[in-house]
């Protein structure tokens, strides 16, 4: 019985400093060169990426493009794969020599399943590991009801770009995605193509995913061009994605309940943006609160209230401004003499480890 042929999609921007190890691991894959290819999609780089990609000339095709974002390289990439299975890959990250076959060998044993993911190893800039992110045992989930919405909220972060395959049958039906999403479309098309046909998330680690100073999701210096980025791509995620997943068949609570984090995720950035009104404010972190934790001591109630105080008489802006300098002290140590708040349960567990 023939494997199934991949289509590797790797998309870029300004990744001079790590695209080669990037396509490095795809070329160097265990699974047959014969039965893949890999397209690169230079989303308008104006560094040295597009002469770095030109090294891999006649084992890499080469897709620029304007820039527009990562939801706009997917539109451009995907109806360019001619594989039955799309494995994705940011271009600062690298994979691991048998990912692409463990895959696979996956997809091979779940007729069923559409999407796949897997844990992953953090790195640094340099690649030194930081932290082994896996979950304790294989999960497959389905959005079929409210304990499945509450695993796959756990399993995103094994589903993200460097992670996820899916297959092009499954991505026919998703596409395309909004090109809004700027940043984050993996997390619009991995929920998506959960909902439409299920993801099986492995138990091995088959990504280096990097930490680095040009993240354009992950990054601790405030960077308003960053921050404005990160907003329309959370606002989109929280408007756009519901309809979708209810068009799926997907039950109009379990809807709510998956994208409800997405929308206070989306106001605080608008509202750290300094776009919005105190009482805004209140509304999202008393949400924030009651769908973060299950129960909470009298003390730390108090502590909440007198949070909720404070943004009431605050310029919002100024109140996240506030919240990054207290929590990038770690004064949260403080407050654990009112007691610490209980989150609500977690049904996935990882296995981690650093050094």
């Amino acid at each position: 019985m023939s494997r199934p042929f991949v289509s590797v999609l790797i998309d870029t921007y300004n990744h001079e400093k790590f695209i080669e190890q990037a396509i490095t691991s795809v070329l160097e894959q265990s699974f047959s060169a014969s039965d893949c290819e890999i397209l690169v999609v230079d989303d308008g780089s104006t560094d040295r990426t597009p002469e770095i990609i030109a090294k891999f000339a006649g084992r890499v095709t080469h897709l620029p493009k304007k820039n527009g974002g990562q939801g706009s390289a997917f539109n451009f990439g995907v109806p360019k794969c001619r594989g039955e299975i799309v494995a994705f890959l940011d271009a600062d990250d690298w994979w691991e020599k048998d990912k692409v076959a463990t895959v696979v060998s996956g997809f091979e044993r779940n007729s069923e399943i559409g999407a796949i993911g897997h844990g992953l190893y953090e790195v640094d800039e340099s690649g030194k590991l930081l932290f082994l992110n896996v979950p304790d045992r294989e999960y497959s989930c389905r959005l079929r009801n409210l304990e499945e919405a509450r695993q796959f909220l756990e399993l995103r972060s094994f589903l993200g770009t460097s992670r996820l395959a899916a297959r092009r049958s499954v991505l026919e039906k998703i596409f395309p995605i909004p090109e809004a999403m700027l940043i984050e479309a993996d997390e619009y098309m991995a929920t998506h193509a959960v909902a439409v046909s299920g993801c099986l998330v492995l138990d091995h680690p088959l990504t280096c995913y990097r930490f680095h100073s040009g993240n354009q999701f992950q990054f601790s210096t405030r960077d308003p061009r960053k921050l404005e980025r990160k907003f329309i791509s959370l606002d989109c995620l929280a408007k756009d994605l519901p309809p979708r997943l209810a068009a799926a068949g997907i039950a109009p609570e379990i809807v709510e309940f998956l994208t409800l984090p997405n929308w206070i995720d989306a106001t605080r950035s608008r509202l750290s943006l300094g776009r919005g009104w105190p009482w805004e404010t209140v509304r999202v972190e008393r949400s924030a609160f009651h769908y973060t934790y299950k129960h909470a001591s009298a003390g730390y109630h108090l502590f909440h209230a007198a949070v909720l105080a404070i943004a009431a008489v605050t310029p919002p802006g100024l109140f996240y401004r506030g919240r990054d300098w207290y929590a990038k002290r770690r004064l949260a140590r403080v407050r654990g003499v009112l007691g610490t708040p209980v989150p609500r349960d977690s049904l996935v567990v990882r296995k981690a480890c650093g050094r």
